[in-house]
């Protein structure tokens, strides 16, 4: 590893580092982020040559501004993807489109309302994606909940059931939908034999947390509102299932024109953008303005998408200079041909850094084999899924609904791993310990 290479991994560390300890400094994480994504491709421009030893040096700084074009460009699909996203929740929330989610799932028992979050957030984020799906329930639990602490608790498990149902669905996590592009997981074999893993994965944290809340909300909570929309019934229906339904449709779109997941999301907003500015025409323009989707677009959390933006970038360089697949490479030769313990490392690694380039270093470390681990659906993959999905749990920055949560409810790093972190992962190694009785019963 080269003194260069060590400088820009010490400076990531040390910029992670005050990421996490964003309570103790009261800098905002975003500001560091973005730092340590200009310091890392800084150090790079000062020696390329180390890094791209076939470029010619007179093309070293055209090649390098491809480069972040190229990563900016996957960054900017993921980041359009979330602001998105946030905005169609947003317009769903704003006019009353939640209020029938809000009433189905609503109690005074504070237990049973977290075991009800769960398993809607669970099995919505197979349908959806974890990201969307914790936006929808965040919104959801800020009609149900009003104490912040108490909310901060349910926020922390939406985000452990949002990873684990998206790890057990081939459109549910950027990772599983790579894998599957890839071709290495199928559709029947990663819901036959991840879904119980991911199952357990979420159920033993919530039966842990549980024990987190007492007794009953007030009589003044859980109580439908007073409607403020002045859209009819049919109309706040209408809203949400063009949202929702509009958001479920977002894979099909992908598959059927291959064309970006974002450019799904744009669709689906264009749409329902279209439609409330219909129903808006009949209603009084001074009780309506402020629900009109260019003012909502005002209340997108811009700190949370900069942080995104820092982090992947930063992420990036890491992936450039080799320091990801010389990570995995390692892994390999430690624990050659135990894929349980391989998996698991970088299952526990995706909870620090993004998951997606660990994935896609693994996907080009590892070739397809025709069987055994390393074939289609072998203990390789199946795993990697899992674990990939699961294993960003652990860490609040550890996952794209664990970022967007953070920035929704403004939880602290400190707080998630002082209260989350623990019980995240007795859940993720419980769950690959039912992969691996399922993997014994199977083929023994």
């Amino acid at each position: 590893m080269t003194t260069l290479t060590i400088l820009i991994v010490t400076l990531f560390v040390v910029g992670y580092l005050c990421i996490a300890l964003e309570s103790l400094t009261r800098v905002n994480k975003a500001a560091i982020a973005l730092l340590m994504c200009v310091g890392c491709w800084t150090l790079l421009v000062m020696g390329p040559a180390d890094y791209y030893p076939t470029v010619a040096p007179d093309s070293l700084m055209h090649h390098i501004a491809e480069v972040i074009e190229h990563h900016l460009g996957d960054a900017g699909g993921t980041l359009f993807f979330l602001m998105g996203a946030m905005t169609i929740v947003e317009i769903v929330d704003s006019n009353g489109g939640f209020n029938f989610v809000r009433d189905t799932i609503k109690t005074r028992s504070k237990r049973k309302l977290l075991w009800r979050v769960a398993f809607i957030t669970f099995f919505l984020s197979a349908i959806l994606d974890n990201l969307t799906t914790s936006i929808v329930m965040i919104m959801v639990l800020r009609k149900l909940v009003q104490n912040r602490e108490e909310r901060m608790i349910y926020a922390a498990l939406v985000i452990i059931a949002a990873n684990s149902g998206g790890a057990f669905s081939p459109i549910g996590d950027v990772t599983t939908i790579m894998l599957w592009i890839k071709g290495v997981i199928t559709t029947g074999g990663v819901l036959t034999e991840i879904f119980i893993p991911s199952l357990v994965s979420m159920v033993i944290p919530a039966f842990i947390m549980q024990y987190m809340l007492e007794g009953k909300f007030d009589k003044q909570q859980n109580l439908p509102k007073a409607e403020v929309s002045h859209f009819t019934q049919a109309q706040r229906t209408t809203i949400f299932w063009l949202g929702v339904g509009g958001l479920c449709f977002v894979p099909v779109f992908k598959t059927l024109t291959h064309l970006p997941p974002f450019m799904g999301i744009l669709l689906v907003l264009g749409i329902l953008w279209t439609v409330t500015e219909i129903f808006h025409y009949n209603t009084a323009e001074d009780d309506t303005m402020a629900k009109r989707v260019s003012d909502l677009l005002s209340r997108i959390d811009l700190s949370t998408i900069m942080f995104f933006l820092g982090i992947l970038m930063a992420v990036a360089v890491l992936q450039e200079v080799g320091v990801l697949t010389a990570l995995g490479e390692g892994l390999n030769e430690a624990f050659s041909g135990n894929y349980y313990l391989i998996n698991g490392i970088i299952g526990v690694l995706s909870s620090i850094v993004d998951n997606v380039p660990l994935v896609a270093g693994c996907m080009g470390m590892y070739p397809v084999a025709a069987e055994g681990a390393m074939a289609v659906d072998g203990i390789f993959w199946q795993l990697l899924a899992y674990c990939a999905g699961v294993g960003g749990s652990m860490l609040i920055i550890g996952s794209a609904a664990g970022v967007v949560v953070m920035g929704l409810e403004k939880i602290t790093f400190g707080w998630y791993m002082k209260k989350v972190t623990w019980i995240a992962f007795v859940g993720y190694l419980a769950g690959i310990l039912v992969y691996w009785v399922e993997r014994m019963l199977l083929f023994s």
